[in-house]
């Protein structure tokens, strides 16, 4: 709760996973040294300013240790909670390692806030090591009057694979700095979002992908939808180095404009140092076109029922592919209550 933890609310019962309390609480003890070790090695503050901020108010955060071999199929919940006490500001931190052939699934719901300004500026570092596997996945939910700042760092080992699912639906401003790195030989991300603005909202998505070992494999797919005079930006970058030969990468940035106000800047871009890759990269904004909705229309949909369905047709394609069930319907259910009464008229 606004970036302390709160061990009364918190259960670590989870077989085969280790967690650990930065500060050090009754029942959750502080990280062991070769644990604690790892807390900022793969985030550099001399570049990221909010990243160094967060970095010199670090007393409190959530480490988690997944064993080797373990394949958990219980999915961890990490909650930050914004009290919405008027000019709050929290600095949460997380340590996330993923050991040998281990796997596990995180989640980081940022929720809360009120009707006053504050502030959340995270700092999440996964380390997901020789063919461990880490399902990842980010919800920002706050008020209208939130600001929300979000790093990820990760690195990827050999043959280890890294997925990530990242859901913007709340906030004034919010930005998600992700950033991985593919440190070993066969190594994979996946990494999709989805964020829905409106009002005078701002998202601003900033991912990068460092594939700097050969035979690696990384998908990039993010999904937009913009009403009234929001904006987003999306700068996805996919870096392959010379020794990153046989590079399988494709990002893709789709955005669906629901106002005539509403703006996206979108910025796929590649550097390619490698000579043996295959990679593909490419952005789209607009509205629904007419002949989709002629169709709807001609099968007996009214007009608002089939720009809805639309609509959730365009956001489902990413929610569709929560693995966890539960997840998977709350992420349907708060989408579907936001998405405005619309008509595409042409």
């Amino acid at each position: 709760m606004n970036g302390i933890f709160m061990e009364e609310f918190s259960d670590q019962s989870v077989e085969g996973i280790s967690i650990f309390n930065i500060k050090g609480k009754p029942n959750f003890k502080e990280p062991p040294d070769q644990l604690r070790r790892k807390i900022g090695t793969i985030t550099d503050i001399s570049s990221d300013g909010f990243a160094a901020l967060n970095s010199s108010f670090l007393t409190d955060g959530i480490v988690i240790n997944v064993e080797s071999g373990v394949e958990s199929t219980t999915p961890i919940n990490i909650i930050f909670f914004n009290s919405g006490l008027s000019n709050q500001v929290a600095h949460p931190r997380v340590l996330i390692s993923a050991s040998q052939n281990s796997s596990a699934s995180i989640i980081e719901s940022y929720v809360g806030g009120g009707t006053d300004p504050t502030l959340t500026n995270s700092v999440s570092e996964i380390f997901v090591d020789i063919g461990a596997s880490v399902s990842h996945y980010r919800l920002l939910d706050e008020s209208d009057d939130s600001f929300d700042i979000g790093y990820g760092r990760v690195k990827v080992s050999e043959g280890a694979s890294f997925k990530s699912r990242s859901f913007f639906k709340g906030a004034n401003i919010g930005r998600y700095d992700l950033n991985v790195l593919i440190d070993g030989e066969g190594g994979s991300c996946n990494l999709q979002g989805l964020y829905f603005t409106s009002g005078s909202q701002h998202m601003d998505n900033f991912i990068n992908i460092d594939h700097a070992k050969p035979n690696g494999t990384s998908n990039l797919f993010y999904k937009g939808i913009l009403d009234g005079r929001s904006r987003a930006v999306f700068g996805g970058t996919v870096l392959v180095r010379r020794e990153a030969q046989k590079t399988d990468s494709i990002q893709s940035d789709k955005n669906l404009l629901l106002s005539p106000h509403a703006e996206v800047d979108s910025k796929p871009a590649l550097f390619i140092y490698a000579d043996d890759v295959k990679c593909a990269h490419g952005a789209t904004a607009g509205n629904i076109d007419e002949d989709t909705v002629f169709y709807m229309r001609s099968r007996g949909v009214d007009l608002e029922t089939a720009s809805r369905l639309l609509i959730y047709g365009f956001a489902g394609e990413i929610i569709e592919t929560v693995e966890i069930e539960s997840l998977r319907e709350y992420l349907q259910n708060i989408f579907l209550s936001s998405l405005p009464s619309y008509r595409f008229e042409f």
